[in-house]
Parts: C-alpha cells; structure tokens; sequence
C-alpha cells in the first residue's frame, strides 16, 4: 500500500492564544524609568534601597495577573514579593550600568514602540462589537463541518525521529499494509518507536488537512514529518460528532470579535500609510503593490479549543 506523506508544518486555525514575554517587557519597562529618574506615584507600600514600589504598581501588577476578586488578598504577599524581586535586579542593572549598555537600550526602546503601538490600536479600534444572534447562526450555518456535520477522526501512530526516516525505510514503509506492518518492520531494524492513539476533530486540524484526512480510506499509511520528529499514521475510524448552536455560540462570537478587531486594525493601518509619505532609501526595500495589501483575508473557521500539542493537532501541509 502506497503510503502518504505531509510535509512541514500548517498553521492550525487563527487566533491562537500567544504567550510572550509579559515579564520581560515590564522589566524593559522599569529599567527605562529607573534611568530616566521618573518619580513614581502612588503610595509607597515597599522601600527597596533608593527606590519606591507603590500601590499602584502593586494594583497594575494584580490587574495584569488575572487573579479573581476573592483570591486577589491571598495572592498580594506573592505579587509584591515578585516586584521587590524585580526592582532588586534593576538596581543592580543600574548600579552596575547595564542600562546603558547598547543592546539593552534598543532592547528598551523596542519594547517601548511595540507598546505604544499596540496602546494606540487599542484605543483606535476599541472592542469590537459583539455579533448578533443572526450573525452567529448564519456562520453556524455557513460551516456545517465545523459545526452540525462535525466528524472525528481516529488514529493510530508510530512516532520515531526523523533521522530514522531513511530514503530505504521509507520504501520499506510503502510497501507495508498496515501499521502493525510498520511497527514490526521497525522492530526488525531496531528503530526506537513509541505508540500513540488520537482523535482529532475536524475542527482541531487546519481545513485543507481536515479535508484530506476525512478523504482518505480508513487504514491508509501516511507520515507526518515534522523537524526531528516524524509519524507514521493509519486512520482507524471516522465518527459523526456534531455540535449544536447553543454550544458553538461563545466560540463563533469571539472569532467574529477578533476577526472584525483584525480588520479594524488593517483599515487603520492601511488609512495611515495613504495619508503618510514613506519613503525607501533602498528602493530595493519598497513593498511591491501585493505586499501593501492591508486587509488579510480572514481564516475560514474560528479557533480550536486549546490543550491539543501534538503535530496532528497544529496541521500539517503538502499531501504527496
């Protein structure tokens, strides 16, 4: 049986929750105040040698957190333990003058453009306004793969590092018929595997994946490579698990919402760049017209549910 193969990696549906450097960027944010001798405002709550954390800082610090209202007294002692940590390394950074060192000051300066930046989008588009009930149904209804023709998908892996994945044991893969086949095959030549069963629904995968998944025969080989590791993957079941309205609403309401902040933020931008002059010392450099578009096109489904890592589960691109 000819196997399939997915290569490199597809991005699973948008909107993503990203993490970052949250901590980094307002140690960034307290070095540049430090050096720059701003006086801070509030009432003083901690003396850390010359320095003042106030209760405003503390109440900034609690408000980005997250901590609910009923534990917030219990989580103080920790967040202001964390901030008289921090000023205890920007007294040192100043002390020893690693403010002024030039990578730290474009470091900062970085930082402080990518904040302004964001702070005026933010207050330019503001929160989007939330979509109504038709709006909702008529998205439910516009996607019923996503949603009231949801199916699942069922599979059995063999994961293995993709050095193993020779050009021979890639052929010795095609010829198998199933992934008991491969998995023996693998033992035979001493190859280090490991087994995994998953189900992924359809609207966990990347949509061209999802459709070329749900096409293909139940037992089929295909493999995923995916940097050092790679998949040798059989489907062994395809089931109906559809969603109702009800259930899809708070989903469908937030991928409206961000995608209509998205395209907020394009118009903006694309308002901004024909009313500026900008111009290229390199002409090199100049956009051509396609990459000046200022509108991407919105993907076609909302976000999965978070807590899926494995590569199944992000998409891959490339069916051969």
């Amino acid at each position: 049986m000819n196997h399939t193969q997915f290569d490199g990696v597809a991005r699973r549906h948008p909107l993503r929750r990203v993490g970052g450097g949250a901590l980094a960027l307002l140690l960034v944010a307290g070095l540049a105040a430090c050096g720059k001798g701003d006086q801070k405002s509030g009432q003083a709550l901690v003396k850390v040698g010359s320095e003042e954390i106030t209760a405003l800082q503390l109440n900034e610090e609690m408000a980005r957190s997250g901590v609910p209202g009923a534990q917030q007294q219990q989580a103080r002692p920790q967040l202001l333990a964390s901030l008289v940590d921090r000023q205890l390394l920007i007294n040192e950074a100043v002390k020893d003058k690693t403010d002024r060192d030039p990578k730290v000051v474009q470091a900062i300066e970085r930082a402080k453009s990518l904040i302004l930046a964001q702070a005026y989008l933010q207050k330019k588009v503001g929160t989007p306004a939330k979509p109504t009930k038709e709006e909702v149904k008529a998205y439910f209804d516009q996607h019923p793969a996503l949603f009231s023709q949801r199916k699942t998908i069922d599979m059995r892996q063999l994961l293995l590092a993709t050095s193993e994945l020779t050009d021979d044991l890639k052929k010795d893969i095609d010829a198998a018929k199933s992934l008991d086949d491969v998995s023996a095959l693998l033992d035979r030549k001493n190859v280090k595997y490991a087994r995994n069963q998953i189900s992924r629904s359809y609207a966990d995968l990347a949509p061209a994946l999802g459709d070329k998944l749900l096409a293909l025969p139940k037992g089929q080989l295909f493999i995923i490579r995916e940097g050092e590791r790679s998949t040798v993957v059989t489907i062994t079941d395809i089931r109906d698990t559809p969603v109702d309205l009800a259930t899809s609403t708070p989903q469908i309401e937030q991928y409206l919402m961000n995608t209509r902040g998205k395209e907020a933020a394009a118009a903006e931008l694309a308002r901004l760049r024909a009313a500026t002059k900008i111009e290229y010392v390199n002409k090199a450099d100049e956009p051509s017209a396609a990459g000046q578009s200022a509108a991407p096109a919105p993907a076609a489904a909302p976000a999965p549910a978070a807590g899926h890592d494995d590569a199944n589960a992000r998409g891959v691109a490339g069916l051969k």
